[in-house]
């Protein structure tokens, strides 16, 4: 009875309001719903990218905090959140949007590496570095494709393209290994750029077999290809050079404000990337890699703000990048390679690197045998190898190549395997070379004022290495002119950080005119140096200077006297006081020294058995016969 009269009160027609009502109501109900789904939806995609971000950071704080290479940590981070417990699935957080945050992030990296590209640096290695990365590269590139032909059963086709991306070392790993080894020679200067140059050679090489791969699969003629490849270097070539050339005109000219430089330059980079793309698919990288080397090289305009920011919003796309690919990783098809992967990691570290070196460093009278065993022992794959493999691999499936997947996880295997096998030996195959940097007694002076050079040069002409680093050009220019090597960058920058050759130098002396800068510089350098050997002008008055001794442990020691600042030095020498080298002996001793000057000098550094002692407010020198002592005199 109950469901007759239901049934029949369900097949009642509505009364039209009452209609209209219920449908208002379903109406509102599926908005509602719908807004629900978008909302919850939403809520997944920001924790997905709050989450990247956290671990970006943490892992990027644990690598300083432990000093090992941070792609380690990265990659570490990505698959644990990605395959092994499906935190993260990059392709469901981004969709359709992930290949072009990849390929926008590969080519901001690659431009920023061109502007690290300073040609006057380059022609100072000769002929050795241009070997390399030409001569060695297309070694690397044959030795790879033949172990992932044989070893890993890949097609030709795949086998040259994994070739050409695992040619790439990079600086982002080589810089942390060379800071911890410093080796001895022209070792570190030539892994050093070997890493910023080879990887938009490399990433061009793998672009042209990328193109070659693409046009067989869409069937088009040996022509069409060719002329797709003079296209893309055309496109890289002259079309990056005349965009950069219009942005440094800009930029002189005055014509964008400053505040809207960076943001002006970041919208730059990328417009070009993507219309040298729509001319020519994967024309790009190389567009963005010149545009980067051509402003790096002009003279004119200061790009130092610029530099920073491309800096640090290079560190957030290596955290991000890296996450995203190691969480895309396919470890079951990885662990069904086996002992293979082993074997062709095997073939690119005992034949491949050895090979390349000794061809491209056959004629290299300036690196020794000891040399040359070193650098065929260093050769880590980084973000470039994983983000290249990514974007190709990601562009090879939806042109229907199969075997593409391969890519990715080889790749990020030999980024693994490389970086923890050069990582934890480095150190102790350099030290068996005898080209382990040991106990370092050069000076690293920040600041090329005109009384900072002065001083270089005493120091250098007793045997003393230095190295001057000053972000102000002209200064750095009249170092160079004055045969004192000299570096043009900001002490602060992390590019500096990892481009320098810390070779030979065992010290930081902070001497700008900034006290807000030596400061920071001392308290950046005590990570690589030791707090033992950072140090400082004191900036304070002398009321201060009990505070200031009680607060140098965290930010070096105040060199000299508490009186002898930037300032008081700057005028003694611009009224004619010089830095002087004078010998001490038993005839003539620290007592006659101070009796013949009467005041006039100002002892700052001892120099005994080629070692290094400076002056401090904690610890004056206690100068002895035997002993050279360098010091500030109006004599």
């Amino acid at each position: 009875m109950t469901s007759t009269i239901l049934l029949q009160t369900r097949s009642w027609p509505r009364p039209p309001r009452l209609a209209k009502l219920t449908k208002i109501a379903q109406d509102v109900s599926h908005c509602g719903s719908t807004t629900s789904i978008r909302e919850s939806k939403d809520v997944t995609e920001s924790t997905g990218l709050v989450l990247i971000a956290v671990l970006g950071a943490a892992a990027q704080w644990l690598s300083w905090r432990l000093r090992i290479p941070a792609i380690l940590l990265l990659l570490l981070a990505g698959v644990l959140v990605g395959p092994t417990f499906g935190v993260l699935d990059p392709d469901a957080l981004l969709g359709n949007l992930l290949l072009p945050v990849v390929s926008l992030s590969v080519a901001l990296i690659l431009f920023e590496g061109g502007l690290s590209l300073e040609l006057d640096e380059i022609q100072k290695l000769k002929g050795t570095l241009i070997s390399l990365v030409s001569i060695g590269a297309i070694v690397s590139w044959f030795v790879g494709a033949a172990g992932a032909h044989f070893v890993l059963q890949m097609p030709w086709n795949l086998s040259l393209l994994l070739g050409a991306i695992l040619t790439v070392t990079g600086p982002t790993v080589i810089g942390p290994i060379l800071r911890q080894v410093r080796p001895r020679g022209p070792t570190a200067t030539i892994l050093k750029w070997e890493g910023i140059v080879i990887d938009p050679v490399g990433a061009m090489l793998a672009l042209l077999v990328f193109n070659v791969l693409i046009a067989q699969s869409k069937g088009e003629a040996v022509l069409s290809t060719i002329q797709a490849i003079v296209l893309t270097l055309f496109l890289g070539g002259a079309g990056g050079f005349i965009l950069a050339r219009l942005l440094h005109h800009a930029l002189r000219r005055h014509w964008i404000p400053e505040y809207l430089q960076n943001p002006f330059v970041l919208a730059s980079v990328v417009g070009a990337f993507v219309c040298s793309n729509a001319i020519q698919e994967e024309s790009g990288l190389l567009t963005v890699t010149v545009m980067g080397a051509v402003l790096a090289n002009q003279k004119t305009v200061v790009l130092r703000h610029i530099i920073e920011f491309k800096e640090n919003l290079r560190v957030l796309l290596i955290s991000s990048i890296f996450i995203l690919l190691a969480a895309r990783v396919d470890l079951e098809a990885l662990e069904a390679l086996g002992w293979r992967a082993v074997a062709f990691l095997g073939i690119l570290v005992i034949l491949g690197r050895p090979l390349s070196i000794l061809i491209s460093t056959w004629k290299s009278a300036g690196v020794s045998w000891q040399d040359r065993a070193f650098l065929m022992w260093m050769a880590p794959r980084g973000v470039v190898a994983a983000a290249v493999s990514s974007v190709f691999a990601l562009e090879l499936h939806h042109a229907g190549i199969d075997g593409a997947d391969l890519l990715v996880s080889v790749s990020f295997a030999v980024i693994v395997g490389t970086v923890t096998l050069y990582g934890l030996t480095a150190n102790l195959v350099a030290k068996k070379l005898g080209v382990a940097g040991g106990k370092d007694n050069g000076l690293l002076l920040v600041g090329a004022q005109d009384w900072v050079r002065k001083l270089a040069h005493v120091l250098q002409t007793q045997g003393i290495a230095v190295l001057l680093v000053d972000s102000n050009r002209q200064r750095i220019q009249k170092a160079k002119l004055d045969g004192l090597p000299a570096y043009h960058g900001d002490i602060l920058s992390e590019i500096v950080h990892e481009d320098l050759s810390l070779s030979g130098l065992g010290h930081m002396l902070a001497l700008t005119q900034s006290s807000e800068v030596n400061r920071l510089a001392a308290l950046h350098f005590s990570e690589v140096f030791g707090k033992s050997s950072v140090y400082r002008l004191s900036a304070m008055t002398l009321k201060q200077h009990d505070h200031e001794v009680a607060v140098q442990g965290s930010y070096g020691r105040i060199l000299f006297d508490r009186d002898m600042g930037q300032a008081y030095i700057a005028a003694r020498v611009a009224s004619g006081a010089t830095f002087k080298a004078t010998p001490l002996s038993e005839e003539f001793g620290f007592d006659d020294f101070t009796k013949t000057y009467a005041g006039l000098a100002r002892p700052i550094m001892v120099i005994r058995d080629k070692t290094v002692r400076i002056a401090t407010v904690d610890q004056p020198l206690e100068p002895k016969a035997g002993d050279t002592l360098v010091s500030l005199t109006d004599d």
